[in-house]
């Protein structure tokens, strides 16, 4: 009898966040009385069917959240790499997960995401044969620019989207995804199209943007305070 497919989220959490202006790595920032990190992880915790939750940090990373802050389902792995590709081929390598496996790839500076809109992700690519992950459709008007800051194009953008995470593709992809060169990989998708395979666009939600700079972060607080305060 076939074993159940299992569901694991990697959160590659390796990076200094060097764009913030921060002097610690971003994902340990506060966001509404706990570190940026700490919101994330609660965020991937509220769903079930994931039966492990693996954060990779980087090797030189001390840090770890209070005992008894999550539950047995969240562990950590110091073997974060260089780059976002490279946390993630090694975060592959400390999963117990066979190749028709799901992992689920999570920003750890996505502190947004709702339960609902993970749900969302499971059931629509649970069936896929590629794998998929959360993404907007471009509602702004898109302008090509050159090296002067000047418009050269308008984009069309009829079929553009903005890619979210997680990213959800099977183990035994993702491992071929990510197998050699990671030049140019900025997310599992791109390495996944590499493959010549077409991951399904789920729609996600506004919430789950990317902190990347010190105004997204007092948004991403302003956003989990009201959502407190209902």
């Amino acid at each position: 009898m076939p074993m159940a497919e299992r569901y694991s989220a990697l959160v590659p959490a390796a990076g200094g966040g060097s764009r913030l202006g921060a002097v610690v790595p971003k994902q340990y920032l506060e966001l509404a009385g706990d570190c940026m990190l700490h919101r994330t992880l609660d965020a991937l915790s509220a769903e079930p069917r994931l039966s492990d939750i693996l954060v990779v940090l980087s090797p030189t990373d001390t840090r770890r959240p209070p005992a008894g802050r999550f539950d047995r389902r969240v562990r950590f792995a110091a073997v974060g790499g260089a780059t976002r590709a490279d946390s993630v081929a090694a975060g592959l390598e400390q999963l117990d997960a066979n190749d028709s496996d799901w992992v689920l790839v999570h920003d750890a500076a996505r502190p947004g995401l709702s339960a609902a809109v993970l749900a969302r992700l499971i059931d629509a690519v649970g069936d896929d044969a590629v794998g998929g992950l959360l993404a907007l459709p471009v509602a702004d008007t898109v302008k090509r620019a050159d090296a002067a800051g000047r418009v050269v194009a308008t984009v069309d953008r009829e079929s553009l989207w903005a890619a979210q995470t997680p990213q959800m593709f099977r183990a035994g992809i993702l491992r071929r995804a990510l197998a050699g060169d990671h030049t140019g990989i900025t997310d599992e998708a791109s390495a996944v199209e590499r493959l010549g395979l077409q991951p399904l666009l789920v729609r996600g939600e506004p919430g789950n943007f990317k902190v990347t700079l010190a105004e997204d972060l007092q948004l991403a607080a302003a956003l989990r305070l009201g959502r407190e305060d209902r």
